[in-house]
């Protein structure tokens, strides 16, 4: 069974003018596997972003449902959703929205704000996943005093410290130069490589040559995907080829603090479906 499951997903708007609903995303169904690194493509306004806002629990669909980890993320109350979204979920975007008076450290401590830690845990947690993506010794350093590269890092650092069962990138590399774009996706790629699942979206074909698969969006339907790369290679970003691992589906991806949080989730929900 997947890990990330979207069924018969629709996403409708109202158009304030013409007071018509304004089809955007039209029955779409996908499933990620634990461990599996999924880019979407199409153009612009084919319905990327929404499909991304819905799988990251903070747009509700129309029509379908969301399952992650086995949890209808859209029947949780708003409470809840929140909360499952801080726990399961890390994002990437194309601007970092990082803090220019934290340092960087304290801008990877970010998510941990709420977190029932000692100051000095955080920190530590923070400065860990800070080596893991390259940046040992930058702690103490403004945003503006990295370069383009070492911010993009920082964002995906602060996205990665809480451990998220999966991975949300928009554009990551939407913003940067060749060699910065490619340094972004090393990163991306070696926390794949550690069982991190990935779901990116990108205009970038270089960038979606490198994941499993590669799912295609128009005008709000999928029309199929590529890659599912089982035993062939993955094109590295220095034009090299590279066996590609199988995902790794039979590994459990959650921090033992996920598995406990799953069943508060799983506990709220249904408190939640006896006061309704």
């Amino acid at each position: 069974m997947s890990f990330v499951i979207a069924e018969n997903v629709s996403r409708t708007y109202s158009d304030r003018d013409s007071q018509n609903e304004v089809p955007v995303l039209h029955n779409v169904n996908v499933g990620i596997a634990e461990g599996e690194f999924v880019c979407l493509m199409g153009p612009s306004g084919s319905g990327k972003s929404t499909l991304l806002t819905i799988l990251g629990a903070m747009n509700h669909p129309s029509q379908g449902r969301l399952l992650i980890d086995g949890i209808d993320v859209y029947a949780l109350s708003d409470e809840r959703r929140a909360d499952f979204r801080a726990q399961y979920l890390g994002f990437v975007f194309q601007q970092h929205h990082l803090l220019p008076f934290l340092s960087a450290v304290e801008n990877v401590m970010l998510p941990l704000a709420t977190l029932p830690l000692k100051a000095s845990e955080k920190r530590r947690k923070a400065l860990d996943v800070m080596e893991k993506v390259g940046l040992g010794g930058k702690a103490p350093r403004l945003p503006s005093q990295l370069s383009g590269g070492e911010q993009g890092r920082l964002a995906i650092a602060r996205a990665i410290v809480n451990d998220p069962p999966l991975l949300l990138a928009d554009e990551p590399t939407g913003t940067l130069d060749t060699r910065t774009g490619d340094e972004i996706m090393k990163v991306f790629l070696d926390l794949n490589g550690r069982g991190q699942t990935i779901f990116m979206v990108t205009h970038n074909p270089a960038n979606a040559a490198l994941a499993h698969r590669v799912l295609h969006i128009q005008d709000g339907r999928l029309d199929g995907e590529a890659g599912d790369c089982g035993g062939t290679a993955r094109i590295g970003t220095n034009g090299t080829q590279a066996a590609l691992p199988q995902p790794q589906i039979a590994q459990p991806l959650c921090h033992p603090e996920h598995n406990h949080t799953d069943t508060v989730i799983r506990e709220c929900r249904s408190l939640d479906a006896e006061l309704q």
